[in-house]
């Protein structure tokens, strides 16, 4: 009950993923996408979280009848295969249902602004899950981990999912296809070694993950950047990626 009556908290939780939304939307050059759309996209990040849940609940259920827990095989199985591809396979069904043939998904970079939206609405409502559980001082190390880790995540599917979206303008079904199982295995595997490692009691494997946040959250902000820069409609009658 203190968290609902604490706006400070409230704040600490909702406040990291509003900001990055609105730098992902701004870099949204060719035209922007309705609020109602990016509205809609957070809740069914929000709704994303309950299907993961129930995803890691079963998986976990499931691995624990056949390994031990806490093994190094049942943490490998456990976060590269159920918690990475329970997540990221909640937000990419519900992604790809509301906009894969919605008509305002008109541009490339629109696939990394739904992807980005739909991940934040999703680390928002963990985010409050866990300020609610542990206060400020985790809202505060979640601002500068796991919410841009979502973002990034988000970044990659959505940059997979619009290239597929263009390949299918340009007639290439088996192309899109292709990349669509891109946008969910790569950020799917980038968030299973994020949880594995982050988890791993070792030193140098918290050298690792430090190597690994950095250069991911460096190669999420060039994607959006680069997408940006060189976006353009998608066009059924011309083929290629960043022409």
């Amino acid at each position: 009950m203190y968290f609902y009556a604490n706006p400070i908290l409230i704040a600490a939780a909702v406040i990291p993923a509003i900001i990055l939304l609105g730098k992902v939307e701004k870099a949204d050059r060719l035209e922007k996408e309705s609020r109602r759309l990016l509205v809609s996209l957070v809740l069914f990040g929000i709704v994303a979280t309950f299907f993961a849940s129930m995803g890691e609940q079963l998986g976990m259920a499931v691995l624990s009848r056949i390994f031990p827990e806490g093994g190094l095989v049942f943490n490998i199985l456990l976060y590269f295969g159920v918690v990475a591809f329970s997540e990221e396979g909640a937000k990419y069904v519900l992604l790809k249902r509301k906009t894969w043939n919605n008509p305002e998904f008109n541009c490339q970079f629109d696939g990394v602004v739904y992807s980005v939206f739909v991940s934040l609405g999703f680390a928002l409502w963990e985010n409050i899950g866990y300020v609610a559980m542990y206060g400020l001082s985790t809202a505060l190390v979640r601002a500068v981990t796991a919410v841009p880790g979502h973002a990034c995540f988000g970044v990659f599917m959505g940059t997979w999912y619009g290239m597929a979206k263009r390949r299918e303008g340009a007639g290439d079904d088996p192309g899109a296809a292709r990349l669509r199982k891109n946008a969910l295995l790569i950020p799917a595997l980038l968030h299973g070694f994020y949880d594995f490692a982050a988890t791993y009691q070792d030193t140098w494997m918290g050298l690792v993950f430090l190597v690994f946040v950095v250069a991911m959250f460096v190669t999420a902000v060039r994607l959006v950047r680069r997408v940006s820069a060189n976006d353009v409609y998608i066009d059924p009658n011309r083929f290629g990626f960043w022409n």
